[in-house]
């Protein structure tokens, strides 16, 4: 008897060790980057100027979890983004890349950046009109950013003829009323009204709005949407994962 239940100890020590032993093995989705890719391996000519991987950005460091300068996306984002690529192709362009995927150590990054109000070493690039208490607020830097949920992209367009950056009348990261899509003008229309609210009286011409326009155009019509506050930013309207954060390092698959 004593045997018997001693060896039926045994099995339910074996069991719970087994349990315990699946359950620590089980993998964490954030981590997981099984189906994402590189861009430029799916759109070969898309030119890549990673922005976090330097330190020309809005920090002025490179920022956490960029570990090398390349991009990525979820599959399904990057097959809809191959589809811009030869729309504008056929159009004289070419896609410039400055960010997409963007872990969740990199937005973690910008959080403890924002809370240092006397760090402001890029304040004359980036954010000129501003303060940097505010950024947070008027939705220029998010606490949880559609980045880490791989099917955003931000981007511009490279102009083969004159082989530079299509003018688009602003820049990328540059905080302000300037960035907005409908600066100058109607997104949804199209049409180049001239109504320009910049506090320092900034304005755009109806070229460079025309501009901003053509990769607009293009981004929709392949299945990605806005967003209010950047000309440049552009989410996958079904992206695959729309409720997870993904934490995994940026760098070559």
């Amino acid at each position: 008897m004593l045997k018997i239940r001693n060896i039926a100890i045994l099995f339910l020590t074996i069991s719970c060790m087994v349990f315990v032993s699946c359950k620590k093995e089980k993998p964490d989705p954030a981590a997981d980057s099984s189906n994402f890719v590189v861009i430029t391996e799916v759109v070969p000519d898309a030119i890549l100027e990673i922005r976090y991987y330097s330190t020309y950005n809005f920090i002025g460091c490179r920022v956490d979890g960029y570990t090398e300068p390349t991009a990525l996306l979820t599959r399904q984002a990057a097959d809809s983004l191959l589809a811009v690529s030869e729309e504008l192709k056929a159009q004289g362009y070419r896609l410039k890349i400055y960010d997409a995927y963007r872990p969740q150590m990199a937005v973690d990054h910008f959080l403890r950046w924002g809370s240092d109000l006397n760090d402001t070493l890029m304040k004359a690039y980036f954010y000129p009109d501003l303060n940097k208490d505010v950024l947070f607020d008027k939705g220029y830097i998010a606490r949880r950013s559609g980045h880490s949920r791989g099917s955003t992209v931000d981007l511009t367009l490279f102009d083969m003829t004159t082989e530079k950056e299509l003018d688009m009348g602003g820049t990328f990261d540059w905080f302000g009323p300037e960035s907005h899509p409908d600066f100058g003008g109607n997104p949804e229309t199209g049409e180049y009204t001239g109504e320009c609210n910049s506090p320092s009286g900034r304005t755009i011409t109806a070229g460079q709005f025309e501009h901003r326009m053509i990769l607009r155009r293009a981004m929709l019509r392949h299945g990605f949407k806005p967003y209010n506050e950047e000309w440049w930013h552009f989410t996958l309207e079904n992206e695959p994962y729309p409720d997870t954060y993904f934490t995994f390092v940026v760098k070559k698959l």
